[in-house]
């Protein structure tokens, strides 16, 4: 579940972590709680992949913690054959809708239910055995324990020669956040950085660039790094007053001529 709205958002994953009463929580139950029976986000691009992608040639792409598919959407408007995946199924009914409410040729927007660690496996639905020319994470952060870093090495496994891997992640607690609020977190596997808790019972890792860069552990003989950094984004904060967010964006391209035909 990517946010593409002012507010900080995090994605679906796998796994399971204490909750404030010690009982596990159901990763499948959380989003699907969480989306409820009304649109979550904005509905709006995330701006950091719609800057990222306008300079990349269109061609397949897959999209982790796809939400209401806006991101997804976005790019199958602008030429992409593009897959978006997300455990919970209110997202998923809602973003087919607003596919099928748009003129899209069929095809460019697909979207699948499932949990993100069938990335991991060697057998994984048609839709997603790759390559795609562009895989992007969006605040792909949790407050449910996953596999983060299998995940996305699996991920990255699936870009194609010459494609790009684009993560974007909360750098920091909003600005307008109460510190005693946002307790690190560190039991977790597979999370760089630190985790956070807020008044919505939510908390998810804060990785730097290198936290991220670290965590992929990818070949810098196969891989560039193009971006690396925290970018902060103005906002305005609950009470309407202005507040903050720090964003850390990773850019990686992979190393190689893409296949004769796939652009």
């Amino acid at each position: 579940m990517s946010t593409h709205g002012e507010q900080p958002g995090q994605n679906p994953q796998t796994g399971g972590t204490p909750g404030s009463s010690g009982t596990p929580l159901d990763p499948q139950a959380y989003w699907e709680a969480l989306y409820g029976e009304s649109p979550r986000w904005s509905g709006n691009v995330n701006a950091i992949l719609a800057r990222v992608a306008e300079d990349i040639l269109p061609g397949t792409a897959l999209d982790l913690g796809c939400g209401e598919g806006a991101d997804v959407l976005w790019l199958a408007h602008r030429g992409w054959h593009a897959v978006g995946v997300d455990i919970a199924q209110g997202a998923i009914i809602r973003a087919r809708a607003t596919a099928e409410a748009t003129e899209l040729e069929e095809g460019r927007a697909q979207f699948l239910r499932s949990d993100l660690s069938v990335l991991t496996q060697e057998r994984r639905p048609e839709e997603l055995t790759g390559p795609f020319e562009l895989v992007t994470a969006s605040y792909f952060q949790s407050p449910v324990a996953l596999d983060r870093q299998r995940i996305l090495q699996a991920a990255a496994s699936l870009v194609a020669p010459s494609g790009h891997l684009l993560l974007t992640s909360h750098a920091a607690a909003p600005s307008w956040a109460d510190p005693e609020a946002w307790q690190p977190h560190d039991d977790e596997p597979g999370h760089a950085g630190h985790d956070h808790t807020h008044a919505d019972h939510q908390h998810a890792d804060f990785p730097t660039p290198q936290d991220e860069l670290t965590m992929l552990s990818l070949d810098p003989h196969e891989w560039e790094t193009l971006r690396a950094e925290v970018v902060t984004r103005t906002t305005t904060a609950p009470d309407g007053s202005p507040g903050q967010l720090d964003d850390t964006i990773v850019l990686l391209r992979r190393r190689g001529i893409p296949a004769t035909g796939t652009r």
